[in-house]
């Protein structure tokens, strides 16, 4: 089925059915009713590729994350997919599981549907994606991965004062043996975290002992890292957490080798993500403003949206520490 056998049907031109399905142009009452009718009986869909391509600009936006089970990534996608509902525009999403050969092919295969935009919402990078992708002209948003340039913009988060905060407001509380919980330290976000607290602790030596343990990014992972942790010998007083998600799976393996949370040990995340304000006790973590960084990606790119902002700019965010249930002073 195709534009002219909806035409002919409706005894329209193929350019009123065009006027009908984009919304412009003027198109009497009763001839868009019976095009919407005729529409309906031959249950006609219409190739939005080609309607972009015909119009010259593309209603659909991409996005590409790491880890779409991780609610972090997941929250700045909804955000932004609000926004882009409401305005009549199409979000399609890719997950590369952390994989710069997924995200290569991710892009590649977005630029090859003509996205009108791209946000890169991820950990992993290829130093040859950036200058590719500043070459397309494509308006692009990185997150924490990217370099501004004419047509990209970067959402940079400052992890390290955000750890700084935590390693610092645990020391004041009496804590000299620390862990850190972390998944990849090859992904540069993941870096820089991992970094920042060796520098922290550092700047409290020799007072302060510590660890690190990695895992996946998951509940799961976190609770391995932390039965390694456990089963090493090493006696934490505070764990701090990559993220809040890694954090739900320290809270579960403390419990079960009969640790108390904040009594025994004290456990940090980071991002806040909703399930940090639900989980027993409740997670003292570090907050990224998670909405406020999908409606950034969204004005970002659609220009012709009242509310655009101009591309070629670093935005740095500054995380705020959030103190609830999971941590407290050293047990005397």
């Amino acid at each position: 089925m195709n534009l002219d056998s909806v035409a002919k049907r409706a005894k329209v031109s193929t350019a009123t059915v065009s006027r009908v399905l984009n919304g412009t142009g003027p198109v009497r009452a009763a001839t868009k009713a019976r095009v919407l009718k005729v529409i309906e009986e031959l249950k006609y869909h219409p190739n939005l590729h080609a309607r972009n391509l015909a119009g010259g600009k593309s209603r659909t936006i991409g996005i590409i994350v790491s880890n779409m089970e991780n609610p972090f990534f997941f929250d700045i996608f909804k955000a932004a997919e609000t926004q882009a509902v409401a305005q009549g525009i199409e979000i399609i999403a890719a997950n590369t599981n952390y994989s710069s050969e997924r995200l290569v092919n991710s892009i590649r295969l977005m630029m090859g549907r003509r996205v009108a935009g791209l946000a890169i919402i991820v950990s992993e990078m290829d130093p040859h994606l950036i200058e590719e992708l500043s070459e397309s002209r494509m308006p692009v948003v990185f997150y924490d991965v990217g370099i501004p340039k004419q047509n990209i913009s970067n959402v940079r988060v400052d992890y390290a004062r955000g750890i700084e905060k935590a390693v610092d407001y645990l020391y004041e509380m009496g804590h000299r043996r620390m862990a850190f919980v972390s998944h990849d330290s090859a992904l540069g976000p993941i870096s820089i975290r991992e970094k920042s607290f060796r520098s922290a602790v550092a700047r409290h030596a020799p007072e302060i002992q510590w660890t690190i343990a990695a895992n996946m990014d998951s509940p799961e992972g976190g609770r391995e890292a932390a039965l390694e942790i456990v089963s090493s010998g090493f006696k934490p007083s505070a764990i701090i957490c990559v993220n809040d998600f890694m954090a739900l799976g320290v809270l579960r393996a403390l419990r079960e080798q009969g640790l108390r949370v904040p009594q025994d040990v004290s456990v940090t995340g980071f991002d806040n993500i909703k399930l940090s304000e639900f989980c027993s006790p409740l997670l003292t973590t570090l907050h990224i403003p998670r909405e406020s960084i999908g409606h950034i990606v969204f004005e970002s790119l659609t220009p012709d949206t009242p509310k655009s902002r101009p591309l070629g700019r670093e935005i740095v965010i500054n995380p705020e520490f959030v103190l609830r249930d999971s941590t407290g002073p050293i047990r005397k």
